[in-house]
């Protein structure tokens, strides 16, 4: 729930319906053409508000001339789509979406608004071009994997996915607020343990070597903080959010608590900062913690080799950590390595099984957006579910 209405509900009512879903119906037309409509609707504003709706960072490493193609891309396409769908189905409301909003964003210039060449500097602003940046990315990788090799029979927009929608998009539009109190921790609190020397020792190291050594420094980290989430009882309810989600898949990684992102980000990054390791290693960790902890929920049934699933967390090894089943219970806190656990005592994966079902089976947890984040400071948090 949010602001009082089940958007679950809502948007069901709305787009609906009860005709297949299966490839000609114009249903996979019809919901690309308005997740497209509303990539295109939501890049034309940040050429219109640069200095509002869009990061410096990502500005500068997004050519301006391919931006405008992507998006007179992306408009055409929705617009296509959204007209395959209203021929192919009865009922239009996905096509006519699509095109409304392809339309719209045209309207308002699609990828040819004047954008000046210096853009003026905000003191806040929002990371709305981040947010679509990684949407696209993670959704044209992983929708298509959910739905070729499913572990799971569960549509796109399974019971859920409107919460999990909402923090994937708040966590990414906020984005400097986000950065700022990560980095806190480590940049002010632990500045009196840079050392010079251990520093430049670490920079030394080849590229490879950072890589790893900020992976498994973080990880043993983020085991630990992770761990401390589950055992100790003030702290749980703000990652029993993460825990409810009955159903798995890429998008179900973003359900986590304020709280919870800025305490294990937060520690994670302090040995990084301290080691001071060079950006290159540091970024591309930065990328591949983003990826894995996505794919290490997809709703995928791969069965990888054992050496691999022994070596790396895998999304076998990390829905055991979700599962339902009682054995499972406060295991598999590694993100990266599962050797992490095996080393503490924590490590469960039944070979070629997978968990029967996800979430708390004693634990209520609201269901929506705000629900959630008020949920840890209520006086239900925690509590068993009520008979």
């Amino acid at each position: 729930m949010i602001g009082g209405m089940d958007l679950d509900r809502l948007l069901q009512r709305v787009f609906g319906d009860d005709e297949p879903e299966h490839l000609g119906t114009g249903w996979i037309s019809g919901t690309l053409s308005v997740f497209l409509g509303v990539l295109g609707l939501a890049a034309v504003a940040c050429l219109i508000w640069p200095q509002v709706l869009t990061s410096p960072e990502v500005r500068a490493l997004l050519p301006l001339p391919w931006v405008r193609g992507a998006i007179e891309l992306t408009i055409g396409l929705a617009f296509l789509l959204g007209l395959a769908s209203s021929l192919l189905r009865r009922r239009k409301v996905l096509g006519f979406t699509g095109m409304g909003l392809a339309l719209a964003a045209g309207a308002l210039g699609g990828g040819q608004v004047s954008v000046p060449a210096e853009v003026p500097s905000a003191t806040t602003y929002l990371g709305l071009d981040w947010f679509l940046l990684n949407l696209a990315l993670l959704a044209m990788l992983f929708a298509p994997l959910e739905r070729l090799w499913p572990l799971r029979s569960q549509g796109v927009f399974r019971p859920g996915w409107t919460p999990d929608g909402l923090y994937f998009l708040i966590s990414h539009l906020l984005v400097q607020g986000m950065t700022l109190l990560t980095l806190l921790p480590a940049t002010v609190l632990f500045a009196w343990a840079v050392e010079p020397d251990l520093q430049a020792s670490v920079r030394g190291m080849p590229f490879i070597l950072q890589f790893l050594a900020c992976a498994v420094i973080a990880d043993l980290v983020q085991y630990t903080v992770h761990r401390l989430f589950h055992q100790v009882r003030q702290l749980w309810p703000f990652h029993a959010v993460h825990h409810s989600s009955r159903d798995l898949d890429w998008l179900a990684g973003s359900r986590l608590h304020l709280v919870d992102v800025v305490v294990t980000r937060g520690l994670g990054f302090v040995p990084l900062f301290v080691l001071g390791f060079e950006p290159g290693p540091l970024y591309t960790y930065l990328a591949f913690v983003s990826l894995h902890a996505v794919f290490i929920h997809a709703n995928v049934s791969w069965r990888l080799p054992r050496w691999v699933e022994e070596t790396l967390v895998t999304p076998r090894y990390h829905h055991w950590h979700h599962a339902i089943e009682v054995e499972a219970r406060d295991r598999n806190f590694a993100v990266h390595f599962p050797w992490i656990d095996r080393l503490f005592g924590t490590w469960y994966a039944p070979v070629g099984r997978w968990p029967s079902a996800y979430g708390l089976a004693d634990e209520a947890v609201p269901g929506g957006y705000l629900a959630q984040l008020i949920y840890p400071f209520s006086a239900r948090a925690g509590l068993p579910r009520d008979p």
